[in-house]
């Protein structure tokens, strides 16, 4: 056996056939290396049983029980619910179960079982709903274990990737260590193998950290000498599209209803000074939901337009291409402007897309709008001198790389409203030169924020009830997709069962997440925007890509799990119009600090000054949290969490590059493997 074993197709592992391969191929799985990579969401840490009266609320906890009194069962509409009594000599729990009526018979009256989920209190109650239920001699397996909770598909269960991965690990020897081992040794890191043996199967809390640490320092290191590898390329190219400044965009901004703000002034000159100086333009903008950074980038491409040149702009979903499509295409009608745009996203039919690439290719069109249809091979231009990127850090370097590469020496614009501290975001936009929005239009509404316990539920939904009896839409925000995936947090398949029983009945309730297809995340998106769903339950999917104005309630449930910036980001969703907005906070915990974090989001709308709180507050927290999937997305590590590592891989980032600028020692030749040769991935993956 030799390397070669991690480049085997997973049916070389014992029972997985054909059929179990192609699931596992929609997870990104094609070869064992792959399946070795493919880390787990979360963990289930199985601590000793504990008394009823000893159980903290909030707290996930396994409790010994005997049922006791009768079960009762009822239905409301097509959700079944199953509640009945459990007590030990210390105190007693009321369990709730939804669409589980099997329980009923399995279950005997008397008999003692482990439970184990989320405490939490209604009234003077103790109450657990969705509770896993354990027989003793199962739980005693399974005390002082950490087991992985791996992200699934439907039709693949936990089981089957813990069986494949347990095969797997025996060629894990083979992985290549991409760190050199000068500064494995001084960061103290394990060796690679190692570390992804005990990210899969960890014997304790404190071999989980190491192997998280060591996994998160290679991710970040990684992506870092790259950024830096581009930068040196690009920071002295020359520009061959030097643009000078057009009457058109005077006219512009001396017509439009409202003058931009002194911020907006600001980094339009830089953006002007970039399009029209010797190097190509490598810049972000970074600012705030709401702080105007799309007026600039229309900006951008009519003065690239009006010198003759073709500018595309990328975004992550068909439906916010379609708005920023629609927002041009009225702009120049109502202003006469030189623009020729044109709209180019996957939904489009075969005739069409050949069509528009034709005009495209001949320079018919000059301002091409669009999501990842834009840098697809059979797309060529005529001339195309600028790119932009909306949400740059959805798309990776790759393809933020990709499109301009369809232009000779294009300038790049990329724009995020993701609130990143600044010493963190020079290291993470590290190929590109920074400008920041840090002030709002005049005007704008306010949003109006409350934190709450969980049995301000009722209260809420009848608030939102009277909001879209006022014509208006709201968000409800669920950490996970469906039950199981991790216990004492709400999903959106149950939530959205309950909201159904609680809303009068005429309310449109719809469900969305990113297991689903793309073109049915953009159907739901779209059918929101059009008013014909009024209340969407989604996971953080929805934190990029949809504008709806009539949007004015975001409900976010347990929101101790999120990171502060994170919730900033779903916030973003509401306030876009002209009437008033809310977000109500859930936390489910009755931790002090949870409550201390969130009360950040309850007095601040900035999202920078939240962003550094963040940053302040983070620390290691829950090791089994819901990952932050708005924050750069890498795979394990997180930017907040990890602030201090993510500082010392730049750091040795930096000392590596000086020494062997292009990686060509022979001791640097799994880095640059990783880094060089096989590309660095993405930074972008499944977010829920």
């Amino acid at each position: 056996m030799n390397e070669d074993a991690l480049k085997e197709t997973i049916v070389s592992l014992k029972g997985i056939g054909d059929k179990t391969a192609k699931l596992f191929e929609k997870c990104g799985i094609m070869y064992v290396g792959d399946l070795l990579q493919y880390y787990p969401r979360t963990y289930d840490a199985f601590e000793d049983t504990v008394n009823v009266a000893d159980a903290k609320v909030g707290e996930i906890c396994a409790v010994r029980c005997a049922i006791v009194g009768n079960m009762m069962s009822r239905h409301v509409r097509n959700l079944a619910i199953l509640v009945f009594d459990g007590a030990d000599v210390t105190g007693r729990i009321r369990f709730t179960y939804f669409n589980m009526p099997y329980l009923r018979s399995s279950l005997k009256p008397g008999r003692y079982y482990v439970f184990r989920g989320m405490l939490n209190k209604k009234g003077n109650s103790l109450v657990m709903e969705q509770a896993k239920i354990y027989k003793d001699e199962e739980y005693a397996l399974l005390v002082h274990t950490m087991q992985p909770r791996y992200p699934l598909i439907k039709g693949m269960t936990n089981h089957m990737f813990i069986k494949a991965m347990q095969q797997a690990l025996a060629d894990a020897v083979y992985l290549k260590d991409p760190i050199p081992e000068d500064i494995r040794q001084e960061m103290k890191l394990p060796e690679y193998c190692e570390a992804v043996r005990r990210i899969h199967f960890p014997s304790s809390i404190s071999e989980f950290e190491q192997a998280r640490r060591r996994l998160s320092f290679d991710e970040f290191f990684e992506f870092i000498c790259k950024l830096r590898m581009m930068k040196a390329a690009e920071d002295e190219t020359v520009n061959e599209a030097v643009m000078l400044e057009v009457a058109d965009t005077k006219r512009l901004l001396e017509e439009l209803p409202y003058d931009l703000t002194n911020a907006q002034q600001k980094v339009w000159k830089e953006i002007q000074d970039d399009l029209s100086g010797p190097h190509i333009m490598n810049r972000l903008i970074q600012g705030d939901v709401g702080s105007g950074k799309t007026i600039l980038a229309f900006l951008a491409l009519l003065m690239t337009a009006a010198n003759g040149y073709q500018g595309a702009m990328m975004a992550p979903t068909e439906v916010l291409a379609r708005q920023h499509y629609e927002s041009m295409t009225e702009l120049t009608r109502k202003y006469h402007l030189p623009l020729k745009p044109v709209l180019l996203t996957g939904a489009l039919s075969v005739k069409e897309k050949r069509e528009i690439r034709d005009m495209i290719r001949v320079g018919a069109y000059n301002c091409m709008i669009g999501t990842n249809a834009l840098i697809q091979d059979p797309v060529e231009y005529k001339n195309l001198a600028l790119v932009i990127t909306d949400e740059q850090h959805r798309f990776g370097v790759r393809q933020r790389g990709r499109l301009a590469e369809k232009g000779n020496q294009t300038h790049v614009l990329a724009m995020s409203a993701t609130p990143i501290p600044r010493t963190l975001a020079i290291i993470l936009y590290g190929d590109l030169h920074i400008s920041i929005l840090n002030e709002l239009p005049a005007g704008r509404v306010p949003i109006k924020n409350c934190v709450v316990g969980t049995e301000y539920r009722p209260t809420a939904y009848k608030f939102i009830a009277s909001e879209v009896s006022r014509g208006h839409q709201a968000y409800v925000i669920c950490p996970m997709i469906e039950e199981g995936e991790m216990d004492g947090v709400e999903n959106v398949t149950d939530y959205a069962e309950k909201l159904r029983e609680a809303l009068p009945e005429q309310v449109q309730v719809g469900v969305l997440h990113g297991r689903m297809k793309p073109a049915v995340k953009d159907q739901l998106m779209a059918e929101f925007a059009d008013r014909q769903i009024d209340v969407l339950v989604s996971t953080t999917v929805i934190e990029v890509g949809i504008n709806v104005p009539n949007a004015t309630v975001m409900l976010i449930e347990n929101a101790e799990h999120f990171g502060l910036a994170q919730l900033h980001q779903l916030r973003g969703r509401v306030g876009r119009g002209k009437n008033q907005s809310y977000c109500i906070f859930v936390n489910t915990s009755e931790k002090e600090e949870a409550g201390k974090r969130l009360e950040i989001m309850n007095h601040s709308n900035d999202g920078f000054q939240i962003a550094e709180e963040d940053l302040k507050q983070r620390g290691p927290g829950d090791l089994f949290g819901i990952r932050q999937s708005g924050d750069l997305n890498f795979q394990i590590g997180d930017i907040y969490r990890d602030a201090d590592l993510l500082k010392e891989a730049a750091n040795r980032a930096d000392r590596l590059l000086k020494e062997d600028p292009a990686l060509q020692d022979a001791s640097h030749a799994a880095l640059r493997e990783a880094v060089v040769e096989r590309g660095l991935k993405a930074v972008d993956f499944k977010t829920l």
